[in-house]
């Protein structure tokens, strides 16, 4: 059961309304990385969590949290866009050259141009599950796998792009409404990085993960012999001067070895068989035309076919 509190996390509150910054942050509530992407992603890990109760009941923690993040992104879409665009805009417009590249000197193109027309057509002058182009949010974003270690990886990158993309919005605007709110999201993203990696380091220590992922496939089943190696498979040798080209694995388990000039190791390109003429494909060669008259091969086996050509059994 979900209990809703009417207060927010933390403020979500501009000092003044932005249309067009509100088109920017739809990134960070409906894009990739977004937090509607951690929010669905941490929820499911927890709801199908068989690991012990600690790990499950710090996932729904997150997830939960990470509920309000989508409350006060849209409220803050929703505020920065509660003037009406036009006034918003106004004075950009009035300069030309402004107009020129926000999309054309029309009023009605600045703003069609500038901000997000579905923010007025369809959302009424409020937030929505998209990213900041408009593409809407899908659950491809999110990742569930029932491995905790390949899940928590996941998370630290999902933390760290998230985190990424809100100093980039950080650095885009100068309300200090927005900035404050910005702040507190930055904030809780490093908390959570952190928390994931002491996560990770916990499931190790615990024996319920290792590297490589999955630690319960059998490796002597790998083809080992290409386990630790590094390929060179573009142009220069710089790559070889990397941890990654000489000594132990990370994992302990192996020896990393770098080939310079690694060979093919699968059997000579062959070319596939015929097509299935019901597949109507490309064939290997031209189908030698029908002589006029002659049997219809397409019929031989089809008697509704060979009715419409006019023969009778």
């Amino acid at each position: 059961m979900f209990f809703r509190t009417n207060q927010f996390q933390y403020n979500a509150k501009p000092e003044k309304p932005d249309p067009l910054y509100a088109k920017k942050l739809q990134e960070v509530l409906g894009g990739q990385w977004g937090e509607m992407s951690v929010m669905i992603s941490y929820l499911f890990q927890g709801w199908n969590c068989r690991g012990p109760a600690k790990y499950r009941d710090m996932i729904l923690d997150i997830g939960t949290e990470e509920i309000a993040h989508v409350e006060m992104l849209a409220t803050m879409i929703a505020r920065l866009l509660e003037t009406s665009p036009v006034d918003a805009q106004e004075d950009a417009a009035k300069n030309s050259l402004v107009g020129a590249i926000m999309g054309g000197s029309r009023m009605e193109d600045v703003i069609l141009a500038g901000m997000n027309p579905q923010h007025v057509i369809v959302n009424g002058l409020g937030a929505a599950p998209n990213d900041s182009v408009g593409y809407p949010w899908n659950a491809r974003y999110t990742i569930a796998s029932g491995n905790m270690l390949a899940d928590f990886r996941y998370n630290v990158t999902a933390e760290s792009q998230g985190r990424l993309q809100v100093c980039r919005l950080y650095e885009l605007t100068e309300d200090r409404g927005v900035r404050d709110m910005l702040s507190f999201l930055i904030a809780r993203d490093t908390m959570h990085q952190n928390q994931w990696l002491a996560a990770i380091a916990e499931l190790e220590a615990e024996g319920l993960g290792e590297t490589p992922v999955p630690a319960s496939f059998p490796q002597e089943r790998e083809f080992q012999e290409v386990s630790y190696q590094f390929w060179n498979c573009s142009g220069g040798t710089e790559s070889a001067q990397g941890r990654w080209a000489r000594g132990p694995a990370p994992d302990g388990k192996g020896q990393f070895e770098y080939l310079a000039d690694p060979k093919p190791l699968g059997e000579t390109v062959v070319e596939l068989s015929a097509v299935d003429p019901r597949v109507h494909g490309t064939p290997k060669a031209p189908v030698p035309p029908k002589s006029a008259g002659g049997p219809n091969p397409a019929a031989a086996n089809d008697p509704a076919k060979a009715g419409r050509s006019g023969k009778s059994a």
